[in-house]
């Protein structure tokens, strides 16, 4: 068995049996009455074990009306940037991430053993199902992310080092060099980067942010560099957004259109993503660039004056529900973006359930993530 979709266990089988069996569903888009069914079941457990281990949560769930979906009380995602919630001892955490840079308030989130490998189960279901798994095929990798460091522990970097399991490392490259006191944007290394593994022959997965791929194909612009055809199989995944630089920031598919151009990586090879350190369920495209949400998973859209769900269509709060979480009581999170979503069979593509699109942030906020404080890094670089 690959070791990314091996078995884990929940914290108490007794408890949470229909969580286990709902994160342990092999097909990342099933949908219909059975796993609706499930779905809410595992909710209405999830919702016990935080009721019972968190007074915050037991607070919110008392008060929270029947008839609410699943009975589960809204909570924002700014919550966990000013406090500490946890449904578990503090030795039970396996792993602490951020959501933001060095500076600016963070979302501190603590995950144990159980949520942590559920999550990443996750991310390996969809990339099995994508064919993306290749244990016999090495690759060379360019990291739009933060250069390891000691007591790093931002979200995105986890994930963008943990997507290199997916397929042997080559060679490794950061776009995001550590200096030893902070991380600097390499325009040129990530310029020389691609070049070399053009020459190399074996496949490129580039994954990250994707503002610091679009400035490195300015530079190469810049520079007078003819396109690049990176080698057959390479692949593309960003993530974290353009915040910060929205006035220098180009349309999905004009950027698309530029990596095709200027790196030879065909469309479909192209894949964004959503996710955030608060709610770790993978939000990955389809083939016709949709996010379409994963079966462990349901989204809403709120409205931002009155929190009612919106109909399809409709712009409002991205709200996110899941029941995968034990470590702390974040199944139920209204993001700070904006977002409208659409029945699955509006995309075309062979999944069916609802999908989603970002159209930007709520608002102006002090509040700095992740892509924000990297953003920061490019000021003078272009």
């Amino acid at each position: 068995m690959n070791p990314h979709l091996a078995p884990v266990e929940v914290p108490d089988p007794a408890l949470l049996p229909h969580v286990q069996r709902l994160c342990d569903l092999a097909d990342p888009y099933a949908h219909g009455p059975a796993e609706d069914g499930l779905f809410a079941a595992a909710m209405a457990e999830i919702n016990a074990w935080h009721a019972e281990r968190s007074p915050f949560f037991r607070s919110l769930y008392e008060a929270t009306p029947p008839a609410l979906p699943y009975r589960t009380p809204l909570v924002h995602a700014a919550f966990f940037k000013r406090h500490e919630v946890l449904s578990i001892p503090r030795d039970r955490v396996d792993l602490h991430l951020t959501s933001s840079g060095t500076t600016g308030q963070k979302s501190q989130m603590f995950f144990d053993r159980w949520t942590i490998r559920a999550a990443q189960r996750m991310v390996a279901r969809i990339f099995e199902r994508n064919g993306w798994i290749t244990p016999d095929q090495e690759v060379n990798y360019l990291l739009y992310s933060y250069e390891p460091a000691p007591a790093l522990n931002l979200g995105t970097a986890f994930t963008d080092n943990y997507l290199c399991d997916f397929a042997p490392a080559r060679s490794v490259a950061y776009a995001l060099r550590n200096t030893g006191k902070e991380h600097e944007f390499d325009p040129f290394g990530s310029v020389a980067a691609l070049q070399r593994f053009e020459r190399d022959g074996a496949p490129v997965r580039i994954l990250g942010f994707p503002a610091f791929l679009f400035f490195t194909m300015e530079r190469m612009r810049a520079m007078g560099l003819p396109p690049l055809r990176l080698p057959e199989g390479s692949l593309v995944v960003l993530g974290g957004g353009w915040k910060g630089h929205a006035d220098r920031r180009i349309g999905k598919v004009e950027l698309y259109a530029r990596v095709s151009e200027q790196l030879g990586i065909p469309g479909e090879r192209i894949r964004d993503t959503f996710g955030s350190v608060e709610h770790c369920i993978p939000y990955i495209e389809c083939n016709h660039h949709r996010l379409h949400a994963p079966v462990w998973s349901r989204v809403t859209i709120r409205s931002t004056r009155t929190l009612e769900p919106l109909p399809y269509g409709e712009t409002g709060y991205l709200h996110l529900v899941s029941p995968y979480i034990t470590s702390v009581p974040a199944q139920s999170v209204v993001m700070g973006d904006l977002a409208s979503a659409q029945p699955g069979e509006a995309c075309g593509c062979e999944l069916t359930t609802d999908w989603f699109t970002v159209h930007g942030r709520a608002g102006v906020s002090r509040n700095r993530s992740c892509a924000v404080a990297a953003a920061e890094l490019m000021k003078g670089m272009s």
